[in-house]
């Protein structure tokens, strides 16, 4: 053998990488999920400008204020609907007249995006869990926990995730 061969490695052993890539990973995945730790819902009306705040971030129909980031027109959110904002991780439904309500669109079931939202329930596509439009409780399973609220703000006719 030559001397060459015997000469310790000076590079991170496997278990130091895959140790190093496992906690970079895991501290992502908490500064992605955020944690205000507040599970009730955020409701605001036109003239109400405050609200839960759990999520942020813009998108292709968002444009960034000084108060936050516009997420739609309230005539965009159909009365007893919502809409999803896939990029923000946020559902926004009107569960009635001039009262709107934010949620993560993240179900609590396994994770998967919510989809449709119509007569008072979002449903997740995954596997057919139900929240409540109003409060975002369950309403039918496999989902046991409620989704989490997300801030939001109403001005004018300006939606803004705060």
């Amino acid at each position: 053998m030559t001397s060459e061969a015997l000469q310790p490695s000076t590079a991170p052993g496997r278990r130091t990488v895959m140790a190093a890539v496992g906690a970079t990973g895991l501290a992502a995945a908490l500064t992605a999920c955020g944690s205000s730790g507040d599970s009730s819902a955020s409701s605001t009306t036109q003239g109400d400008s405050t609200a839960n705040s759990s999520t942020t971030g813009g998108g292709e129909n968002a444009a960034v204020g000084s108060d936050g980031t516009v997420l739609a027109k309230t005539a965009d959110i159909p009365e007893g609907g919502g809409k999803v904002f896939a990029d923000q991780g946020v559902v926004v439904t009107q569960p009635s007249a001039g009262t709107f309500k934010a949620f993560s669109s993240k179900c609590t079931h396994q994770g998967c995006a919510v989809k449709d939202i119509a007569n008072g329930v979002i449903v997740c596509p995954c596997h057919d869990s139900h929240f409540s439009a109003t409060d975002g409780s369950v309403q039918k399973g496999p989902a046991t926990r409620p989704l989490t609220a997300a801030h939001i703000t109403v001005s004018g006719d300006e939606i803004k995730l705060s």
